[in-house]
C-alpha cells in the first residue's frame, strides 16, 4: 500500500473533489489542513516549491493540484 498524504484547506473546492475521488477509489489517505497547521504548510511549500492546495504526496512524491492522470498513474488506478 502506498503512503498518501493530502494537504488541503476547508475552502478549497478542488481539495473536496480530490478527497471524494480518492475515497471512491478506496485509497486510504491522511489529510492535513494547512490552514490550521503552519508547520505543515511551511514543510509542504519547502518540499514542493508550491503553496497551492490540494497537494497529494504519494510515497513522498508531490502532485500539485488535482492532476487525475498523474494520481492514477502513481496509484495504479484506471
Amino acid at each position: 500500500m502506498k503512503n498518501v498524504i493530502v494537504f488541503t484547506t476547508p475552502t478549497c473546492s478542488y481539495c473536496r473533489t480530490l478527497k471524494s475521488y480518492l475515497r471512491k477509489n478506496k485509497v486510504r489517505f491522511k489529510e492535513i489542513d494547512v490552514s490550521k497547521d503552519q508547520r505543515a504548510m511551511m514543510d509542504m511549500k519547502r518540499k514542493s516549491g508550491q503553496q497551492g492546495v490540494p497537494q497529494t504526496w504519494i510515497n513522498n512524491r508531490p502532485v500539485v493540484g488535482f492532476d487525475k492522470d498523474k494520481i492514477n498513474k502513481m496509484l495504479n488506478l484506471k
